[in-house]
């Protein structure tokens, strides 16, 4: 339930609640580390259990990785302003792709 409402996805949940505590490149950041401690802790689950498909996984990992090397190197040079439209881009884009497909 907490990887639903903060893990993978749910940064549109625990971004604007760190944004009220923290500044929003800080809030950004801390949602990437929350998410990343969740996913590991759900994909652990599922792989004790053996329902992970490992060959499956290895098709996201390298684009993962690459996400997260980009992400913070341009966390640390983007303004707060266009970093939240980027983010609310974002969540739209992922909106209309999981209505429309």
């Amino acid at each position: 339930m907490l990887n639903g409402f903060f893990g993978s996805g749910g940064g549109v949940v625990a971004v604007p609640i760190l944004e009220k505590e923290c500044a929003p490149n800080e809030a950004h950041a801390t949602s990437v580390a929350l998410i990343f401690i969740l996913s590991l802790v759900t994909a652990l689950f599922y792989g004790f259990s053996g329902n992970l498909d490992f060959a499956g996984a290895w098709e996201y990992i390298p684009w993962g990785v690459l996400g997260a090397v980009a992400g913070s190197v341009f966390l640390k040079k983007i303004k707060p302003r266009i970093l939240k439209r980027l983010f609310g881009a974002v969540i739209t884009a992922a909106a209309v792709r999981m209505l429309f497909l």
